[in-house]
């Protein structure tokens, strides 16, 4: 354990620098480059057979779901070379590494020592092998029997004054088998408290979607990126976040759709793409996606999709049905009138201004989109995370509407999911806000009684713990110190509960900051082998698009030790409710099928679930919205209109938003390197214009703290290198989970409550 002597040091966000290395950005995502940073990545951790071994499986149809992204996999053949990308390699190889942190690791360990280290560093020690407690004031995690930690669980949960002071927090890697059991256990248990990762990342896109289309989900399907003729990307990096997303872009591409990229960076992955899976890809040979790029200003997205739609109204005036769809808006929509009153209303000056774009360019954008139907818009957490999150997403929609871009092939809506199951958790009943529905078609199907009262999201929960109304916290996967606003905030929180219970698989921030007791219960992943009872079994996840399928691992576990999350979530529900449960827990851990066969009682789409799943490629869910069936009270899916925002800066403030490095996939990092933006061995930097590195007397390379005051409170993040960058003045990056600690807790999303990761005010000192 190397030494600490850095007098800054804390345990919530550790200021090290490191020894950064700047070159220029990539001119091209994948290529040969990412086949070799994959294959590095995976022999650092396992031997060559085991690497190859779980390769074979990895997105196949008779194989496991990767732990990465909800991108879908291929309906028809999948590649024999490889269904995976750079990322998800690497996402395999943290998951199936052969290091393992045993009884002696911890022994030789604290936990202050540990939390010295930087979240790159705790990732890379390895798989926890056993489960261990802290117990009160010690130093040391110390093993503990399954028994006892299951005994220790429940004494806490039943020594509470109300369910109501527990939080259940789900990471999206979370199987439907296990979201299910949880949901149920929960609800059983007396509480709602369900919150989950979607609540910081894309609860914004269901609640628009929900409010607009009837349905809080995509409508399209991957065959449908053949057939679009132009296809928006919206605050989205494919090439880091969702690779395999740019075989789609490249081949919708080759059919002839045309790609507009509305982005404040410009990302390597959306602008050309080495597919390693062809010849050309393999000879370096790059092909083109983007064909008209818009470099956006943070948050000036609703301005731009407003002015679109201004000049294609001027257009449609002019020559009435030539430009938007009215049978479509006629038939099937309801608000268009109010719609066209406020796009007449707006001016396109201002809106140019908002947004960061010329007027040539939204004229050039419109033209694109003009005399074509089938368009797809695809988006991720740079709409989801901002104050107007939900109103931007709204406009995204009024734009399809307008033009009849909805329940037809070749176009819809299409929210990139950032976590492999965190669709099919919410569909399983993950949700601290049910539909009264659902939780009465479960109740009949599984003879209780659940709580009506609304539960409490990501950001209630933090507060909750806060103030002490919540005593004990347990995760059902993730990293949720490091995955959270305001981390100060967050882990005074977390140590104001009695007991936190991490269900994991390797080390992360969240075990080393810490309730008064605290647990690490080790589980099984989606690459290893699941035998109960003597059988294999298999769970089931859901992706983007609405494909359920199942997952089946085929690795030996590293640890005779661990169990997998459907046996704890039974053990604990067992251990917890004893005698008065309605439920036969036993029989879930005999076999996997008898989960499934009460799934099909309890959620709509599911019959014959047993059969279906076992179908290779799995089954697509009823998506009513992909029909031109919208489920609103109206029966038809709705325009809106929203207030433009406009972000009036002081001289000396910036908006920052916090992104991913290419070596990361949410809270995980892979490496230090960022190579398609040309950074090496460094995460602490802001990315800003070189005319504001001016302004301030900034050089390449400055240190710098930075600073918010949201709410007459001052949030600090010290030690940040100043890399000068290709992004709209006033706007400024910076890597998510260092930058955390500025995103105010108090700061959330219209309707959503997301955190507004995306535009926090920020301001500059020198270190």
């Amino acid at each position: 354990m190397k030494e600490n002597t850095r007098p800054d040091s804390n345990p919530e966000n550790p200021e090290e620098l490191l020894n950064l290395r700047q070159s220029a950005p990539s001119d091209a995502a994948a290529g040969m480059t990412a086949i070799f940073s994959g294959a590095k990545h995976l022999l650092e951790e396992m031997n060559v057979g085991r690497g190859i071994k779980a390769l074979r499986k990895l997105n196949q149809k008779d194989g496991f779901d990767c732990p990465g992204c909800a991108w879908p996999d291929p309906d028809g053949d999948r590649s024999q070379l490889g269904e995976f990308c750079e990322n998800g390699v690497k996402a395999i190889a943290e998951e199936a590494t052969t290091k393992k942190l045993n009884a002696e690791f911890f022994r030789q360990h604290s936990v202050t020592e540990l939390a010295e280290l930087n979240d790159y560093e705790i990732g890379k020690k390895g798989r926890v092998a056993e489960p261990v407690y802290l117990a009160p004031g010690a130093t040391h995690y110390t093993p503990i029997s399954w028994d006892d930690a299951f005994a220790k669980i429940a004494g806490h949960l039943n020594g509470l004054a109300s369910p109501d002071e527990a939080i259940f927090y789900t990471s999206g890697r979370t199987s439907n088998e296990a979201a299910f059991l949880y949901q149920l256990f929960v609800r059983e248990f007396g509480t709602n408290n369900l919150p989950d990762c979607s609540n910081m990342c894309h609860e914004s896109s269901g609640v628009a979607l929900l409010e607009t289309l009837g349905t809080g989900k995509g409508s399209v399907t991957l065959d449908d990126f053949n057939k679009a003729e132009v296809i928006l990307i919206l605050g989205q990096n494919p090439g880091t976040n969702h690779p395999r997303m740019l075989t789609a872009l490249q081949k919708a591409k080759k059919n002839g759709a045309k790609i507009i990229s509305i982005n404040p960076l410009p990302e390597t992955g959306l602008i050309s793409f080495r597919n390693p899976q062809t010849v050309a890809g393999a000879l370096g040979i790059k092909a083109a996606l983007t064909d008209l790029f818009l470099p956006v200003k943070i948050n000036g997205d609703m301005a731009l999709l407003r002015g679109i739609e201004k000049i294609l109204l001027e257009e449609e005036l002019q020559q009435p049905g030539s430009v938007f769809d009215r049978e479509f808006i006629q038939q099937h929509t309801t608000g268009y009138e109010d719609l066209v009153r406020d796009l007449k209303d707006q001016s396109l000056d201002h809106l140019s201004k908002v947004s960061g774009i010329t007027q040539s360019q939204i004229r050039e954008a419109a033209d694109m989109l003009k005399n074509k139907s089938r368009i797809i818009a695809c988006w991720a957490m740079g709409l989801t995370q901002h104050k107007n999150a939900v109103a931007t997403i709204q406009e995204i929609v009024n734009l399809l509407l307008l033009k009849g871009s909805i329940g037809k092939e070749g176009a819809g809506v299409c929210p990139v999911r950032g976590h492999s199951n965190v669709q099919g958790d919410r569909t399983m009943g993950i949700n601290e806000r049910p539909p009264a529905t659902f939780l009465d078609r479960l109740d009949t199907a599984m003879g209780i009684t659940s709580p009506r009262k609304d539960g409490l999201d990501v950001v209630d929960s933090i507060k909750a713990m806060h103030d002490g109304r919540a005593k004990l916290f347990i995760a059902l996967g993730g990293n949720f110190l490091s995955a959270t606003p305001d981390t100060l905030f967050t882990a005074e929180a977390l140590r104001n509960c009695s007991l936190t219970v991490q269900v994991s698989t390797k080390l992360n921030r969240s075990h080393l900051v810490h309730g008064r007791e605290a647990l690490i219960l080790p589980c099984l992943g989606r690459s290893d082998k699941d035998i109960q009872n003597g059988t294999e079994q298999f769970v089931s996840c859901e992706n983007s698009m609405s494909v359920v399928q199942l997952s089946k691992g085929n690795l030996h576990p590293i640890s005779g030790s661990l169990l997998s999350e459907p046996v704890i979530v039974c053990r604990l529900a067992k251990a917890t409710l004893g005698g008065r449960s309605k439920i036969h827990w036993d029989k879930y851990l005999n076999h996997y099928d008898h989960i499934r066969e009460d799934i099909e009682k309890a959620i709509p789409g599911f019959e014959q679930y047993n059969k279906r799943v076992r179908e290779p490629g799995g089954f697509y869910l009823r998506n009513a919205a992909r029909e031109r069936e919208f489920r609103t009270l109206s029966q038809k899916a709705h325009f809106t209109v929203s207030p433009i925002t406009e972000h009036v800066l002081k001289e000396n403030e910036y908006l920052m938003m916090t992104i991913r490095s290419h070596d990361q996939f949410n809270t995980t990092i892979y490496g230090l390197n960022d190579r398609y933006r040309g950074i090496h061995q460094e995460r602490r930097v802001i990315f800003m214009n070189e005319k504001d590195m001016a302004r301030e007397g900034l050089e390449s390379g400055t240190i710098v703290d930075l600073h918010n005051h949201f709410g007459g409170n001052h949030r600090q993040a010290r030690k940040f290198i100043v890399v000068p960058y290709a992004i709209p003045e006033k706007c400024t990056a910076t890597y998510f989970p260092e930058a955390n600690v500025l995103v105010p807790i108090d700061s959330t999303a219209d309707k959503s409550n997301t955190p507004t990761s995306k535009t926090v005010v920020i301001t500059l000192s020198r270190h």
